[in-house]
């Protein structure tokens, strides 16, 4: 599995990057906030994502004892996005535990 969440974690980094670079290159950064609720579409995944990472931040800090520091997860979170974070945090957890046999 912590191969699978490392090919998760690389995906999850390029391909939101990829439309980021793109939205940046040609609308610029002031209409970032503003494009995120343009619809009613886009606002209900806009909300989701947004209440999704704060869902994955409290499951860092709830088990900070157990797992890797939340500060570098939260960080990816909010350069690149969640669909990043999340798998690079389970990669790292998973990294921690014991091999199976």
């Amino acid at each position: 599995m912590k191969s699978l969440y490392l090919v998760f974690a690389i995906l999850g980094a390029v391909i939101p990057l990829a439309f980021f670079v793109n939205f940046f290159g040609t609308a610029g950064h002031p209409d970032f906030v503003s494009a995120l609720f343009v619809n009613g579409a886009a606002g209900g995944f806009a909300a989701d994502l947004l209440i999704s990472s704060f869902v994955f931040w409290v499951f860092m800090w709830s088990r900070r004892a157990a797992g890797p520091s939340p500060w570098p997860f939260v960080i990816i979170n909010l350069a690149i996005g969640l669909s990043c974070a999340l798998p690079a945090y389970l990669y790292f957890d998973a990294r921690r535990e014991p091999s199976e046999p």
